[in-house]
C-alpha cells in the first residue's frame, strides 16, 4: 500500500492539516525575536496590529507586509511554513475577496478619499474602484494579522505567553480583572489550534480507511465541500468536548484555585532590547497611522 490509504487513491500528506497550521506552535531558536521579553512581543504585536487595522493606502500596506515579512526573516523562521499557514483560509480569503470586489465599496470615495471610478458593471454586480482597493487592503490586512499571530506564537512558549498576558493585565487586577484566568484561557485556546488540527487529520484518515469516498469532483466542487465539512464537524466538536472535560477534571485533580495567592517561580524582566522593540513598533505604529491614507 506504500503512503497511500487502502484503494481510494488519497496520499498521506493530502490528510496533514497540521503542517499548515503556524498559528500555536512553537519553534524553538535563538533569534532576537526568541529572546525578547513575551510582554514586549506582545506589545509589538498589538502595536502592529493597530497599524495594519487602520491603514487604507495601498503604500502602507506594501511597507506594512515588508516589515512583517522582514521580522520572519530576523526571527529565522522558514518562509514557506508562513505561507503555508494560509492554505486553510484560503477558500474563506477567496469567498470574501468576491464578495468585496461586487458588492461593496460603491460610495463616492476610496478608503484613501479620492472620488470612486465606476470600472465595469452588469445588473447587481457593481465594479469600482472603491471596491477594488476594499478588497486588496483586506487581503493584504488578513495576511499581515495572520503572519503578526504566528510570529507571535512561532517565538514564544505557551507558558511565556501566559506570563506575559499576566503581568500585562496583572496591574488591572484592583479594578476586578481577572488576570491570571484571562491569560490562561488565552493560551488554552492558542494551543487548541494545532491540536484541533491534529484531531480533524485523525478524523479524516478514519473515514477513508472506512471506505467514505473524500474526493472531490464535478462543477459544484464548493457544494460537496460544505457536506464534507458538516459531516467532519460533529465528530470534531465531540473530540473537542471531551477535551475540555477531560482538561477541567485535572485541573481540578491539581487542586487549581485559580490566581488568586499563586506564586510565580519565572520573573519577567524588560532589557535594553525589550524597550528598543517597543519603542520603534510605536514610532512605527505612529507614522503609519499619520500616513494611513497616502497612496
Amino acid at each position: 500500500m506504500g503512503r497511500r490509504v487502502a484503494h481510494w487513491g488519497w496520499n498521506v500528506e493530502s490528510f496533514d492539516f497540521l503542517r499548515h497550521v503556524t498559528i500555536g506552535q512553537y519553534i524553538p531558536g535563538n533569534s532576537v525575536l526568541h529572546r525578547l521579553d513575551p510582554r514586549a512581543k506582545i506589545t509589538v504585536v498589538l502595536l502592529l496590529g493597530a497599524a495594519v487595522t487602520f491603514n487604507g493606502s495601498y503604500l502602507g500596506h506594501l511597507t506594512l507586509l515588508a516589515v512583517t515579512l522582514g521580522l520572519v526573516a530576523l526571527a529565522r523562521l522558514p518562509l514557506r511554513f508562513m505561507l503555508g499557514g494560509l492554505l486553510p483560509a484560503l477558500p474563506f480569503i477567496a469567498l470574501l475577496a468576491l464578495l468585496q470586489l461586487f458588492f461593496t465599496g460603491q460610495g463616492p470615495t476610496t478608503l484613501s478619499g479620492h472620488a470612486s471610478v465606476s470600472l465595469w458593471q452588469w445588473g447587481w454586480l457593481h465594479l469600482t474602484t472603491a471596491s477594488v482597493q476594499l478588497t486588496v487592503i483586506s487581503l493584504a490586512r488578513l495576511v499581515e494579522l495572520i503572519f503578526l499571530v504566528s510570529l507571535l506564537t512561532n517565538t514564544t512558549p505557551l507558558t511565556g505567553l501566559t506570563h506575559g498576558m499576566e503581568g500585562m493585565l496583572r496591574p488591572f487586577t484592583p479594578l476586578g480583572l481577572p488576570a491570571h484566568e484571562l491569560s490562561l484561557i488565552g493560551t488554552i485556546a492558542l494551543r487548541f489550534v494545532p491540536v484541533l488540527a491534529e484531531q480533524l487529520e485523525s478524523i479524516l484518515k478514519a473515514q477513508a480507511s472506512r471506505g467514505a469516498d473524500l474526493h472531490l469532483r464535478g462543477r459544484l466542487q464548493f457544494i460537496q465541500a460544505t457536506r464534507a465539512t458538516i459531516v467532519m464537524l460533529v465528530p470534531l466538536f465531540l473530540n473537542t468536548l471531551l477535551r475540555a472535560e477531560d482538561l477541567a477534571l485535572a485541573m481540578e485533580a491539581r487542586c487549581y484555585l485559580g490566581g488568586k495567592g499563586r506564586t510565580h517561580y519565572v520573573r519577567l524582566r524588560l532589557r535594553n532590547l525589550d524597550y528598543i522593540a517597543i519603542v520603534s513598533a510605536a514610532a512605527f505604529t505612529a507614522a503609519a497611522l499619520v500616513w494611513r491614507n497616502v497612496l
